[in-house]
């Protein structure tokens, strides 16, 4: 009889990868299409194996009562990890995994887009002629990348992908990062950090988060030591930007833009529906207002197919060797 995994978050158009992978790796996905949570966790009563993804955040006591109904291996198929609660699965001996690393030109290809998108206004310009203004403006005149000094922050496998897109752009690439790898160095030079950000005209973070050691890691005062007229760009996690004070840069005209694909505290805003005029907070507001030259996607950097079959893929090779060996390389209890 096929082990049965229980999959959450799973969206429409990831079904047919998921059935694909299903037949090749020999077990039986039964698929949902809400978020594993506190709230309705009881759904995976039952279950000896889950998979979830990063919006999936389920308590200590719920972890408790799964355990107590068979749960025995928690998958994650994202890289952050942060919302496993890791000292659950250890209490009630849950094997737990995640995957280290998927398609990196999904979330590269992204960060150029939305670069791109400021840096030439195309939202802006787009966003006129949808509108019936054919005419030419001022601020539809823009600079051009490759006389641009591009900077990566955080240059592991993501970042150096990023990098290699600008270079191929003729951009002249920068980088900064704690561990600085020889694959990076073939296509952007390392700088200190107060060099790095005052050179830059734009910025993509790429950045691992830490909690507690690098949150609001891109602070009022790193931002205020930008050049004027920069570009700044994350799609690594909502937590290492201070949002407020990026928002009030734009507001002030000392950055000519800024792009999200993630926000510190998700569940807020993300994958839900507002009415753009009354949002719920200031910050969400000014987000909404700031438009064209705030962008905001709703943490969809990865939703590409092949980073997709990678996640799903990584996650049931997981499996395999749990099953194999008791043990995974890439369980996240060592």
């Amino acid at each position: 009889m096929k082990m049965e995994i229980a999959c959450f978050g799973v969206r429409d158009y990831e079904i047919p990868y998921f059935k694909e992978l299903e037949e090749k790796y020999d077990y039986k996905l039964t698929l949902f299409p809400q978020f594993l949570n506190t709230e309705n966790y009881k759904d995976a009563l039952g279950y000896e194996a889950v998979m979830v993804r990063g919006n999936c955040v389920v308590s200590y006591k719920a972890m408790e009562d799964l355990a107590n109904h068979g749960l025995k291996y928690y998958l994650t198929r994202t890289a952050g990890f942060n919302h496993v609660d890791i000292e659950a699965c250890k209490d009630f001996n849950i094997k737990t995994a995640y995957v280290p690393g998927y398609s990196p030109n999904a979330i590269s290809e992204l960060a150029l887009t939305l670069a791109m998108m400021l840096l030439r206004n195309t939202a802006y310009m787009v966003n006129n002629t949808h509108n019936g203004n054919f005419k030419v403006t001022n601020q539809m005149f823009s600079r051009e990348v490759r006389g641009c000094n591009v900077g990566i922050l955080g240059c592991g496998r993501i970042g150096t992908t990023t990098a290699s897109l600008f270079k191929g752009l003729g951009a002249t690439v920068y980088g900064y990062d704690i561990y600085q790898s020889d694959k990076a160095k073939e296509v952007l030079t390392f700088l200190p950090l107060d060099e790095f950000i005052k050179k830059c005209d734009i910025i993509l973070v790429h950045l691992a988060y830490i909690k507690g050691q690098n949150d609001n890691f891109i602070n009022e005062e790193f931002i205020n030591n930008m050049k004027d007229n920069s570009i700044l760009v994350n799609v690594a996690r909502g937590e290492i930007l201070d949002l407020k004070a990026a928002l009030n840069a734009v507001s002030s005209n000392h950055l000519a833009g800024l792009a999200i694909d993630v926000i510190d505290n998700e569940k807020s805003l993300f994958f839900k529906e507002f009415d753009p005029h009354h949002m719920d907070n200031e910050v969400h507001q000014k987000l909404i207002d700031l438009y064209p030259r705030v962008l905001v996607t709703p943490h969809v950097a990865s939703s590409t197919d092949k980073a997709l079959i990678d996640m799903i893929e990584t996650s049931l090779k997981n499996m395999d060797e749990f099953l194999a060996t008791n043990n995974c390389k890439n369980s996240l209890i060592k």
